[in-house]
């Protein structure tokens, strides 16, 4: 089953278009690669009101991943895990525990991302940084559960992740 999914990337520069956004469109084709329903990014300027904003339409439109790079790290705009708080119901831990350990074993600044993961009732949303690297190293991690999560939300049994791929 294609389920529709969802990327936002989060950058004051590119949604003023003063930078390309380099980070969503690798999310989008990992996640169009995968079988998932995606549409092209949307890009949000920093801070938690538009995070919020963003997730809620996003999932409002029927998306049952959202991924967002960008605005995860300590800046002073760096504002996506506190609009991501206020519209999750459920942290998952493990989810940003498993993205800081391979970005950290990348390059030591990736202990720096503050990046959540969480579920809705009916999603599943996950922070990533928003350079490209940390981006292709990630998305694995979230196509890995992904779908469990989903199942797991909808009511399904507790199989093992590894089963749906």
């Amino acid at each position: 089953m294609a389920y529709p999914a969802a990327v936002i990337t989060v950058s004051d520069r590119s949604s003023a278009g003063e930078r390309p956004d380099a980070g969503g469109p690798l999310a989008v084709a990992a996640l169009r690669e995968a079988g998932w329903e995606c549409a092209d990014a949307a890009i949000v300027a920093d801070g938690a009101d538009s995070v919020e904003a963003a997730l809620r339409a996003a999932c409002g439109s029927g998306a049952r991943l959202v991924v967002t790079t960008g605005g995860t790290g300590v800046g002073p705009r760096d504002a996506t895990p506190e609009g991501t708080t206020r519209v999750i119901v459920r942290e998952v831990p493990g989810i940003a525990e498993e993205l800081r350990r391979r970005s950290a074993a990348e390059k030591p600044a990736g202990m720096l991302s503050r990046g959540l993961a969480g579920v809705t009732d009916a999603a599943l949303i996950v922070n990533l940084p928003g350079s490209p690297k940390a981006v292709a190293s990630g998305m694995p991690v979230i196509l890995s559960v992904a779908r469990h999560v989903i199942e797991q939300l909808d009511g399904g049994d507790h199989r093992a992740a590894g089963d749906h791929a």
